[in-house]
């Protein structure tokens, strides 16, 4: 043996060599994780790498491939690992690139035109439209937004909005809006991978210019809905046709704010939930049908047989839902369950929750950072390792009579489920839903017992004209769960506010989670004093003492009671993302009243930890400017000035904010500290720097 080899061989027998080796047969968990580390990392950069950083990210790549061959079989995994986070980071990079579109640099106002692709509705309950194929006015094809998307306000009704319409109408369209808060939700990255290159709104009714076609099943989901909003009226039929066809135009702004604030309203977003119900009732019916022949269960595979059904089932489910990132995530999950029947293999497994989840991360990486993802796999697999680890007991099944069973399963299911996803939904909806467990007790059940079995019945019965049989025995279902989200809704401390985290506690609560649960060896406990960091990290977070809106249409300055509003109506967005950041339940009206604002509704003063603002609105407040930019005060306007402000304020204007982005200042050892969106995001693609 060389020297060379014999060093190696020592190597491959240390003891990060023995406990990688102790995981055999378990590595394969961690390729999902890796991929994940190098997408986070990928969009955690301050700017899009120079093609030169791209090849030296290959040249790396392929030297970390030599090594995983050339390093003793022990140690291998260590290069692995490196060159999957580097395929992560090529991967989410080259994503990037592939979906870039053009976005529009300016303030349209002027003629729309486009064909409908997508109906549904704003936070605010607005009709929306999403177009493709748009024309505005001025603009060359070649700078011309793939899809805008417009609400819907004043006078319309003059024709019914279905997709494959090409319409016309006047309206106001902008760039997709950067973060209301320095590192806060970049709705501008999320329109990027979605090709949304403008939103906006128009006052004017929407015509119809003829009708392209060319969306057959957008067209066909638009009549299912249809009919099932004709034969199931209010707001029960609204629930049905967004869970059977993904319109959610149907449910009322009511009825979704009680279906959030009972931890209910992923029952309308077709997700794993939806597409498991349903597959799994049509993999249970159809080998019930198939054993009442006992000559051909005996001679067929009948699991086999049924698993292709409900893939099949689950094919035209996703199709005719829309095929949002959400329903495409929960089929190939139930895809892998079921190719994992075809393959003689166990269904449910962690390694099988692995393979959906590297498929979704090669297909769609920028799904890593939204809150969807996040929580479906958050759920799947805290619920595949509770019950393989109590499989593995073999006691509990003992221990629970057979008839309590069901409800043992539903509640141990709600409970961790629960917990798994509620850092995660605290962190992105900023809301903890107090009772969210008893109603998702009262609520789920019927939702895998009566709603979905009867919706797989309805379509079957629908070529005969018999679906109203099915949709009335859903009818009731539905209602009672209505009723129970305006109940729970309703009971006081129903819904606490949530703080926002610091941008690094979730992924590093998630690493010292999954690493607990995948790490076969006593240093897997190693995983709780990270989540531990990442819980006092949370509980220490601090949220900025002031706010400025990259418009300069609001001011928010925290006071004793919460955050302190300039404006009760202008900014709205921005002043509704500052207070359900800060965990803050007020409205906007509740908050602008907290405190003494000045002389007049145009010119707001607030003063507090240190601080002096004053916030001017309209061209009338900037009368008389100059006497109020006294030294230390910081001014900002909603208008632009004529001219410079004279005096040793430090102004903020439309024109300096827009450049800049959302303005934050942050308790510093000295003082405040200011910080800007523009500065928090970096110079990416969807930045447009």
């Amino acid at each position: 043996m060389t020297g060379r080899e014999g060093g190696l061989a020592g190597i491959g027998e240390g003891p990060v060599a023995l406990a990688l080796a102790a995981q055999r047969g378990r590595l394969f968990l961690f390729v999902p994780v890796g991929l994940g580390i190098g997408i986070g990392l990928y969009f955690g950069l301050p700017a899009e790498p120079a093609p030169e950083n791209w090849a030296w990210l290959g040249a790396a790549m392929a030297c970390l491939g030599a090594l995983a061959v050339a390093l003793p079989v022990n140690l291998r995994p260590l290069a692995t690992a490196c060159l999957i986070i580097g395929l992560g980071v090529a991967l989410a990079g080259w994503r990037t690139h592939m979906v870039a579109a053009p976005v529009l640099d300016y303030r349209y106002y002027g003629p729309i035109e486009g064909r409908i692709v997508k109906v549904d509705r704003s936070a605010s309950g607005a009709l929306r439209l999403t177009l493709d194929r748009p024309r505005l006015e001025r603009l060359s094809p070649s700078r011309t937004p793939a899809l805008v998307r417009i609400s819907l306000h004043g006078e319309q009704g003059f024709i019914t909005p279905r997709p494959g319409l090409r319409v016309m109408t006047t309206g106001h369209l902008s760039p997709p809006p950067g973060p209301s808060e320095p590192g806060g939700f970049d709705f501008r990255r999320h329109a990027w991978f979605e090709s949304l290159g403008a939103v906006g709104y128009t006052r004017l009714p929407v015509l119809k210019l003829r009708d392209e076609g060319g969306a057959p099943l957008g067209a066909l989901r638009a009549r299912l809905s249809k009919a099932i909003q004709d034969q199931m009226p209010g707001a029960a039929g609204g629930f049905a046709a967004a869970i059977l066809t993904g319109d959610r135009s149907g449910v009322d702004v009511a009825h979704l704010e009680d279906l959030r604030n009972s931890n209910l309203a992923h029952l309308l977003a077709i997700s794993g939930l939806h597409m498991g119900l349903l597959t799994g009732f049509v993999f249970a019916a159809l080998r019930l049908v198939m054993a009442l022949w006992p000559g051909f269960a005996l001679r067929m595979p009948t699991r086999k047989l049924a698993a292709l059904g409900a893939l099949a089932a689950g094919a035209l489910y996703l199709a005719l839902s829309g095929g949002n990132v959400a329903t495409q995530r929960a089929y190939i999950m139930v895809a892998v369950m079921f190719v994992a029947v075809l393959l003689d293999r166990r269904a449910i497994s962690l390694r099988s929750v692995a393979m959906a989840a590297v498929i979704v991360l090669l297909l769609r990486p920028e799904a890593l950072v939204q809150a969807g993802f996040q929580m479906s796999f958050a759920a799947t697999v805290a619920l595949v390792a509770i019950f393989r680890a109590l499989n593995d007991d073999g006691t509990w099944r003992g221990r629970v009579p057979r008839w309590a069973m069901p409800v043992v399963s539903i509640v141990l299911c709600s409970v961790v489920a629960g917990v798994a996803t509620a850092p995660i939904a605290a962190a992105s909806f900023n809301r903890l839903v107090e009772y969210g467990l008893l109603a998702n007790l009262a609520a789920v059940p019927l939702m895998g017992l009566v709603i979905m079995p009867a919706g797989v019945v309805a379509a079957v019965l629908a070529p005969f004209g018999l679906e109203g049989l099915a949709l009335a025995v859903m009818a009731p279902a539905i209602d009672w769960i209505l009723l129970v989200a305006r109940f729970v809704a309703g009971l006081d401390g129903a819904v606490t506010g949530v703080v926002q985290p610091p941008g690094w506690v979730i992924p590093t609560m998630a690493l010292g989670a999954l690493w607990l649960i995948i790490w076969a060896a006593p240093a897997r406990w190693l995983g709780v004093p990270v989540v531990a960091v990442a819980v006092l990290g949370w509980a220490l977070a601090e949220r900025p003492v002031l706010f400025i809106a990259d418009d300069g249409a609001v001011v928010g300055l925290m006071g004793p009671e919460g955050r302190i509003l300039s404006r009760a109506r202008s900014g709205a967005f921005a002043a509704e993302s500052w207070l359900q950041g800060d965990g803050d339940l007020a409205s906007q009206e509740q908050a602008q009243m907290r405190g003494t604002h000045g002389p007049s509704d145009a010119v707001v003063l607030l003063k507090g930890r240190g601080l002096d603002v004053v916030h001017l609105s309209g061209k009338g407040a900037l009368m008389g400017v100059d006497a109020l930019c006294l030294p230390g005060r910081i001014l900002v306007t909603n208008t632009e000035p004529a001219a410079a402000i004279a005096g040793p304020c430090r102004v903020l204007t439309p024109r300096n904010l827009g450049a800049s982005g959302a303005v934050a200042f942050v308790a510093g050892p000295n003082g405040p500290i200011q910080r800007s969106a523009r500065d928090a995001e970096g110079a990416r693609p969807w930045t447009a720097r």
